[in-house]
């Protein structure tokens, strides 16, 4: 992998937790069910059997993509941000198109964004377009349906818990 997988505290922890859901429940169940399907005789016409080997496949490649990913992953806490005035990894920003179209979305890593909630992934054209963007900046975007412009308005990122600083 050439560039960082940056990530945030609470994104690690959602693929961490999806890694030991597979590997802790999933996985021994359905090996389970595989082993209770093969004593079962022909295991040419078993469903059970059939599906359960493909399931398994699926389960393995997951994890294998799973622990590449953490393996990668460089978690950055937006609250440490120092420069809170520019658009950086974690920042909330509220940008505004040229019909006054106001938008807020968030900067998250590439495996936690989500368009419809708002988080864009870092390396997505948008993010890189605001990245280092003050309030008042205008910046251009090239999307597929063609090239837009973007005012950033306000820039927000988490608080700075009492337990961190």
């Amino acid at each position: 992998m050439d560039r960082p997988n940056y990530i945030t505290p609470a994104g690690y922890a959602a693929l961490r937790a999806e890694y030991d859901r597979l590997l802790a429940t999933e996985r021994p169940a359905l090996v389970e069910t595989i082993a209770w399907a093969a004593g079962n005789g022909d295991r040419s016409e078993n469903g059970d059997y059939i599906y359960g080997r493909k399931r398994l496949r699926e389960i393995d490649r997951r994890l294998g993509f799973l622990s590449r990913r953490m393996k990668a992953a460089k978690v950055v806490d937006p609250a440490r941000q120092d420069d809170r005035t520019r658009i950086f990894f974690g920042a909330t920003a509220t940008i505004a198109d040229e019909d006054d179209r106001h938008r807020t979305l968030t900067l998250v890593g590439d495996d936690e964004a989500d368009a419809g909630a708002g988080k864009v992934g870092w390396n997505a054209p948008l993010a890189r377009a605001l990245r280092g963007a003050a309030v008042g900046d205008v910046r251009r975007v090239a999307l597929p349906a063609g090239e837009k412009e973007y005012e950033v308005m306000s820039i927000d990122y988490p608080p700075v818990a009492a337990d961190t600083a």
